[in-house]
């Protein structure tokens, strides 16, 4: 049986940060695999800056592409909107019953996991792994010392694709930010300019 971690996120676009954690998790932990999880455009609510499911999902093939144990995933695309992170974890291990699943998340989440939906549910049936965050607020004492939970000990990134996208807009050269793939296609396709 397969340990594959699942790390979601819209990937607007995805940046070496996501690479940074997804890698970092996937060789410091007993993960095999992380499956990079593009989140749907939410059809409730209205997000000009989102770009196209199909175009995010581009984005990050071609982040992964060198990476063997990083995948990305469109699982999401093809389920009823608005979606719960509990829906998908159990349409996922139905799909998948050979693979173990877990959920990859920045502590920040783990923050206000108590208000996710049916949290219990997930925590009860799958092991979470939490990457540090700078960010306000505490954990919960309930997810102190938790036997799903997983802190692992990776570098703190604070580079977010809200600043990469107004760097470009700005026309600053982002080229460090992004894989040398990833940025070729946004320009190429124009993304983000204004």
């Amino acid at each position: 049986m397969k340990n594959i971690g699942l790390y979601f996120g819209t990937f607007n676009p995805i940046h070496i940060g996501h690479l940074i954690i997804a890698n970092h998790m996937v060789e410091n932990s007993d993960l095999d695999e992380i499956w990079m999880v593009v989140t749907p455009h939410n059809p409730f609510k209205k997000k000009s800056s989102l770009l196209d499911n199909h175009h995010r999902f581009e984005m990050v093939y071609r982040a992964t592409e060198d990476y063997d144990k990083i995948s990305p995933s469109d699982i999401e695309f093809k389920l009823p909107q608005p979606n719960y992170t509990v829906h998908t974890l159990a349409h996922i291990s139905e799909k998948y019953p050979s693979n173990n699943f877990s959920l990859i998340m920045g502590e920040d989440n783990l923050k206000s996991l108590h208000k996710w939906k049916n949290y219990e549910t997930i925590l009860e049936h799958h092991n979470v792994y939490v990457y540090p965050r700078i960010s306000e607020g505490k954990v919960e004492n309930q997810f102190d010392n938790h036997p799903k939970i997983h802190r692992v000990n990776a570098p703190i990134v604070e580079i977010s694709s809200t600043m990469v996208r107004n760097a470009i807009r700005d026309g600053k050269n982002i080229k460090p930010l992004l894989s040398a793939t990833v940025w070729q296609y946004i320009d190429e396709m124009n993304f983000y300019k204004k």
